[in-house]
């Protein structure tokens, strides 16, 4: 099975690659239940912004678990 192309604009994550696209292996995604969003838009089919890059300081400001920040 190939390896699905995951967006990401997390740029101090380890795994983040050049073309806001994830490198990890294997991701870890969850549901935050303290976001307050509502989950009752539907957006599949649409396209991802990748100009834009955010930093993080931890996984739990992500819903996606796999984050580690660069060294």
């Amino acid at each position: 099975m190939p390896k699905p192309l995951v967006k990401c604009s997390v740029s101090n994550c380890t795994f983040w690659n050049e073309g806001n696209k994830c490198g990890a292996d294997a991701i870890m995604i969850d549901v935050d239940a303290h976001a307050k969003v509502d989950y009752n838009a539907e957006f599949a089919g649409e396209s991802f912004d990748s100009a834009h890059q955010d930093t993080a300081n931890t996984s739990s400001t992500t819903c996606c678990h796999t984050f580690k920040p660069k060294q």
